[in-house]
């Protein structure tokens, strides 16, 4: 079992930055897949960043260059460092873990999730 606690979300206007934390506690994360998927209300679930075996490291289209994900294997925690934020990064940002697969859909597969943290990002 993997417990999963994100920090970090908040207010902050367009061109602004933001850092997410994601701290897993019950086991050892750092060979698991392990990142960050978005979502707004209405809207699909939208895979953001994953850190995975090796530092292999995936990000969504939209977000390269901008938005730059991290592990700390020491704090067994992940963090989603968020820059030059646009209004449309503005989602609740959920931090999961898979054992065995990068975070992708069909959703209700993925091993673990966090509560999630809000981003709202204003222009």
């Amino acid at each position: 079992q993997v417990h999963l606690v994100e920090s970090g979300g908040g207010l902050v206007q367009a061109g602004g930055s933001l850092r997410l934390s994601c701290a897993a506690s019950g086991r050892t994360v750092s060979s698991y897949y392990m990142g960050w998927v978005r979502q707004n209300p209405g809207k699909e679930r939208e895979f953001v960043a994953c850190i995975g075996r090796s530092e292999a490291i995936y990000y969504a289209n939209s977000v390269k260059g901008r938005l730059t994900i991290s592990r700390d294997n020491a704090k067994n925690t992940v963090y989603l460092h968020m820059n030059s934020l646009k209004p449309e990064d503005t989602a609740n940002y959920y931090c999961a873990v898979d054992r065995v697969r990068r975070l992708s859909s069909p959703w209700q597969t993925i091993d673990y999730w966090g509560q999630g943290t809000q981003v709202t990002v204003s222009s």
